[in-house]
């Protein structure tokens, strides 16, 4: 049985671009896999804790090799129970919305929380880092504004660190199976707007039919 992990990372629910496309692809791929088990990850309904110094002081008494004090062993079990969404996920799917040319400042939280040292990643002299999600695929439906394609007139493209930055972190931590869903010019007015979101509907569709 697949296991499904939907991370949303709008606030904007029903209204957000990205979060559409995702559920669009999420109830296709439910229809070819009805046994599949779907869990939701809210960002912004999750109270997420900082990365304070009992975090980061456990961060580094496992670089060196040190015992955790209790505040420490405390702060790192946190940020292992949030992980493990991704360690017991299958199917990782993220609606992205484009923020700044970036990320909402939720998911990176997030990220910043859970990619560790031994929680998302491993290092040694031998092999170096390797990440620790293994055998996973992730489907990442991305929104933006404006036109950031290749194709675009304008040098939008250039300021896109929002799909790299995101297939970078995956490829990090493992996830080496990614494909990107798209939906641009949803500032642009409803009917370039609904139009844009056709298209990526129906590309998360096609998607979802050809996905184990």
């Amino acid at each position: 049985m697949t296991r499904l992990l939907h991370i949303q990372c709008s606030p904007r629910k029903e209204r957000s671009a990205s979060q559409q496309i995702a559920r669009g692809f999420i109830d296709r791929y439910q229809t070819h896999h009805p046994h599949a088990e779907v869990s939701t990850l809210d960002l912004w309904s999750l109270e997420l804790p900082e990365f304070d110094q009992h975090a980061m002081d456990a961060k580094y008494a496992g670089l060196q090799g040190i015992a955790l004090s209790p505040d420490q062993q405390d702060a790192w079990n946190t940020l292992e129970t949030l992980a493990a969404h991704l360690h017991n996920a299958d199917l990782l799917v993220l609606s992205v919305p484009l923020w700044n040319y970036s990320i909402p400042y939720k998911l990176k939280h997030f990220i910043d929380l859970v990619t560790q040292k031994d929680i998302l990643f491993s290092f040694s002299a031998e092999h170096g880092l390797r990440g620790l999600l293994h055998n996973k695929t992730a489907v990442v439906a991305y929104a933006r504004g404006l036109d950031f394609s290749p194709q675009s007139d304008t040098p939008a493209e250039r300021f896109d660190f929002q799909k790299p930055y995101v297939e970078a972190w995956l490829k990090f931590v493992g996830v080496t199976q990614v494909h990107a869903l798209i939906v641009e010019k949803t500032i642009l007015g409803y009917e370039v707007d609904q139009v844009a979101r056709q298209e990526a509907g129906n590309r998360a569709r096609e998607l979802a039919d050809r996905l184990p």
